[in-house]
């Protein structure tokens, strides 16, 4: 949907790419509940963000030619983009799904920081955002308050409906400090002035903390 709107200029590339990296996240991380509980689960949902990583190379290889896909994803029309940004969040996400799978709400929080709070402090920053960061010329405050504040709210949100339907145990109380801290230097984080890398950097910070935190 998002390729052939974009396509069509019926919403910018930079929008359109934005849009993708906010709503795949908590999507595909809500499908995991449609497994039935098998140890191969985890790498058969893996093979959805792999095979599109798989293409996302290919198509910035210039191997496969997606006019569509290219609009949707770079922001300035070139292949080669798709490479950064894009890629690394599909490699994120087949490694946390991997890893983390249904063991753990770790890999689920350092997702949804990755989509929720990245996805959001771009948006915001760069279309409301004044006052940019002493320490980055390129980043806002307030596209920092959005990341901390979407990241924050996708984590509980998503995790929180993982708890109610018995999937992870305790109450999702005792995970609101946590996460709030996780989410606070994963916000610093993202505002450092380190370009296309966000999506690694972000989400490592997210998986180190929760590893000490939870």
């Amino acid at each position: 949907v998002n390729d052939f709107a974009a396509h069509h200029g019926w919403i910018s590339s930079h929008l359109s790419r934005k849009i993708i990296h906010i709503g795949t996240g908590p999507i595909f991380v809500i499908c995991w509940l449609l497994f039935p509980g098998k140890p191969a689960d985890r790498f058969l949902a893996a093979l959805v963000p792999g095979l599109i990583t798989i293409q996302f190379a290919l198509v910035g290889f210039g191997i496969i030619k997606d006019d569509s896909a290219v609009k949707a994803m770079s922001r300035t029309g070139n292949s080669r983009e798709i490479l950064r940004g894009p890629l690394f969040y599909g490699i994120v996400f087949v490694l946390l799904t991997i890893i983390y799978w249904l063991d753990s709400p770790i890999g689920i929080i350092g997702l949804m920081l990755m989509c929720g709070g990245d996805g959001l402090a771009d948006i915001i920053g760069r279309r409301y955002g004044r006052g940019t960061l002493p320490w980055s010329k390129e980043k806002t405050w307030l596209g920092t308050i959005a990341m901390l504040a979407g990241g924050w709210v996708f984590a509980m949100g998503i995790l929180t409906l993982f708890i109610s339907l018995g999937t992870f145990q305790g109450s999702a109380l005792q995970y609101i400090l946590p996460i709030t801290f996780i989410a606070l230097v994963c916000s610093l984080i993202e505002s450092l002035p380190l370009k296309d890398i966000d999506n690694i950097t972000v989400t490592l910070t997210a998986i180190f903390l929760g590893h000490i935190l939870l």
